[in-house]
């Protein structure tokens, strides 16, 4: 859906965007991850054609941004952080509108409307001025204009700032929803949005890709944890014969039992719990829990962002 090549875009002597590339399938739900000033709106403002790189390309359902900025637009839908409503429009009205300017025939505007209002659940609201309604409600109507000609590719723009926890989840349950349909990039700083909402993270750090992967690959670690039932003599030295492995901690679990972690020599991402797992099987130990260590997606970020060379 989405090829990104080498992407770089600067301001007089601020590089906001350097060498920037990644794909994006039909159907993903992508977050857009990053620090303020990390190049995430000047990479959002290039794929939906507001902005021209300096260098690279961008290709949006096999179209070039650059050469056919229309086409492109016409297959977005698009909420920024700061969604331009008219107050003094009702909802229906502004949807009303919002269909003219995007060329909707006049015979299917009621169906489209109908559509993103059931959707974005603002069929109880059509007739109040967009003015009188709460943040949340406003993001709702943002949602719906971005959806409202059936967007093959959906770009959200922290799209549940300022809303309060009730609002939160309700606009990440219709996010998942509005992927059924489109593609989705979702722009934000808040981890736990991406953690709850999407399937893969891109990961944008002073104008340059540092990760790239689905989240299960970023939480997954070169660690294992064993816990036994009962203490048993030898684990430590058996398990520090398995191939690979370079450190065993004896520690207790959080609930008082003999526990080891176990750490591979080299972070590669292997699995080590397989190879314990045989190793316990044979030696017969009461085995309580087995599992390979994860690390959430703060503990990622932050280790990206004390990485050594970053710029």
């Amino acid at each position: 859906m989405i090829v990104v090549s080498h992407l770089s875009k600067a301001y007089g002597e601020i590089q906001a965007l350097e060498d920037v590339s990644f794909t994006i399938q039909r159907g993903e739900i992508v977050g857009l991850l990053g620090p303020n000033g990390a190049g995430k709106t000047t990479l959002m403002k290039i794929l939906t054609g507001y902005l021209q790189p300096d260098e690279g390309t961008a290709i949006i359902a096999d179209r070039d941004v650059l050469t056919r900025r229309h086409e492109v637009q016409a297959l977005i839908g698009y909420l920024p952080e700061n969604a331009p409503l008219y107050h003094e429009l009702s909802v229906q009205g502004y949807l009303k509108l919002m269909a003219d300017l995007r060329g909707i025939p006049p015979a299917e505007q009621t169906a489209r409307i109908s559509e993103a209002v059931y959707a974005t659940g603002l069929e109880t609201h059509l007739t109040r001025r967009i003015g009188e309604l709460s943040k949340g409600y406003r993001q709702r109507v943002g949602l719906a204009q971005a959806i409202l000609h059936r967007p093959q590719l959906l770009i959200l723009d922290e799209p549940t700032v300022g809303l309060d926890p009730t609002q939160i989840i309700e606009i990440r349950n219709l996010i998942r929803q509005l992927a059924r349909h489109s593609t989705i990039l979702l722009s934000t700083h808040i981890l736990p949005e991406v953690e709850q909402v999407c399937d893969r993270v891109i990961i944008l750090m002073n104008g340059r890709v540092r990760a790239d992967a689905r989240l299960a690959e970023l939480a997954a670690t070169s660690s294992a944890v064993l816990v036994l039932q009962e203490t048993t003599h030898g684990v430590e030295k058996a398990l520090r014969g398995l191939d690979g492995i370079g450190e065993v901690r004896a520690e207790r679990s959080a609930d008082g039992f003999p526990a080891y972690r176990v750490f591979a020599r080299q972070a590669d991402g292997r699995d080590l719990t397989w190879s314990i797992y045989r190793l316990a099987q044979a030696q017969g130990w009461p085995v309580r829990e087995l599992r390979r260590e994860t690390r959430t997606l703060e503990a990622v970020f932050n280790e990206l962002a004390g990485a050594p060379g970053l710029p």
